[in-house]
C-alpha cells in the first residue's frame, strides 16, 4: 500500500508548527495558513519548490538521506520526528521489509524468568509493547496501575485506558497530556510496524469510540518514550510524582521495560511504602488468592 497520504499529512503538520520567527524568516504581509509556505521550507531546505512539493504530496520513494536531513533541518524535526520522516521515506522506497520488526506471536506470554527479573525490583515497573499493551508488572508495578487492569477485558492496553475509562481524568491529573504522549506512542509504533494488524485494528477502535483520540491521532506527533517525569493520583495513596526510565528488551521486539522511582525522602516515596502494604496485603486477601 503507497503511504503517500500519510507523507503529505506528516509534513503539512510539522510546517504548519513551525513559525516564521522561528524559522528565522522575516514576516511580510497577512498569511493565510499556520506555519511555514512551502516556498519558505523548499529555501531552507536548498531545493526547488516544485521538488519540495512533490515530496510533500508523498512522493518520498528513493529521496537520498542528504534530502531527507535537509528536510528535517526545515522544519526543525526533533529526534523522535526525523525518524519517522526516515521511516516513512522506506516505506515509501518499499525497503520497510528490511527494518521491519519481526511478528511476534499473538498471545504474547511472559517468560518466567522476565517475571523474576520484574518481581526483583523493588520499585514499580511494568513492560509494555508498541501497542501500548500492558504485558508483564511486578507487584508494585500492578498496585500502582491496579485502574487499568480493574478496567481491562483481557489484556490491559493504555491508549484503550485512557481513552475510554472514566477512572482516566482522575488517575492523571493532566490528562491532556497523558494522552497526547499515548497517542504519540502508538503513532511512532505505527511508523516503526506500519503492517501491524493489532495496531491498526486498536486505531480504528479508538478513532471510532474516541473524539479526543481521532483529533490527536490527525495531529501526527510522534515522540521517543525513553526518560522523564509523570504524575498520577492512585485511588488509594494519592499523588504519585515519579521519574521513569525506558529500556528496551532485546529478547522480546518491539517489548520495553519502564521502571518508576521517587526522590528519596519525598512525599512520594513515602507513598510508595504505603503503595508497597497495600499491595502485599491485597495480594494475600481470600478474594486475591481465589483469582
Amino acid at each position: 500500500m503507497s503511504n503517500r497520504a500519510e507523507v503529505h499529512d506528516f509534513l503539512t503538520t510539522r510546517r504548519a508548527k513551525i513559525t516564521p520567527e522561528q524559522a528565522g524568516l522575516p514576516v511580510a504581509g497577512q498569511r493565510r495558513v499556520p506555519g511555514l509556505r512551502r516556498s519558505e521550507v523548499a529555501a531552507l531546505a536548498g531545493m526547488s519548490v516544485e521538488y519540495y512539493a512533490k515530496l510533500e504530496r508523498g512522493a518520498l520513494a528513493g529521496v537520498s538521506a542528504g534530502v531527507l536531513e535537509a528536510i528535517a533541518r526545515a522544519l526543525q524535526l526533533d529526534d523522535a520526528e526525523r525518524a519517522h520522516l526516515m521511516r516513512l521515506a522506506q516505506e515509501a522506497s518499499g525497503t520497510s521489509a528490511l527494518v521491519r520488526p519481526s511478528r511476534r506471536p499473538r498471545q504474547w506470554t511472559v517468560r518466567p524468568s522476565l517475571q523474576w527479573t520484574l518481581d526483583t525490583i523493588t520499585a514499580p515497573a511494568i513492560v509494555v509493547n508498541n501497542r501500548q499493551d500492558l504485558l508483564a508488572a511486578n507487584l508494585l508495578g500492578r498496585a500502582m496501575y491496579s485502574d487499568v487492569y480493574a478496567g481491562a477485558d483481557g489484556v490491559p492496553n493504555f491508549g484503550r485506558y485512557t481513552f475510554l475509562d472514566s477512572t482516566a481524568h482522575r488517575f492523571y491529573p493532566d490528562w491532556d497530556l497523558a494522552a497526547d504522549m499515548t497517542v504519540a506512542n502508538l503513532r511512532t509504533a505505527a511508523g516503526k510496524d506500519p503492517h501491524d494488524k493489532g495496531l491498526h485494528d486498536l486505531v480504528g477502535e479508538l478513532s471510532t469510540r474516541s473524539e479526543d483520540f481521532r483529533r490527536r491521532w490527525s495531529a501526527h506527533n510522534v515522540r521517543i518514550h525513553g526518560t522523564g517525569r509523570k504524575t498520577f493520583h492512585h485511588q488509594v495513596v494519592g499523588s504519585l510524582e515519579l521519574a521513569y526510565e525506558t529500556m528496551d528488551l532485546r529478547a522480546d521486539d518491539g517489548a520495553a521495560m519502564t521502571l518508576y522511582a521517587a526522590q528519596p525522602g519525598s512525599p512520594t516515596a513515602q507513598a510508595l511504602t504505603l503503595l508497597a502494604s497495600w499491595a502485599a496485603t491485597s495480594e494475600n486477601s481470600p478474594a486475591a488468592s481465589q483469582r
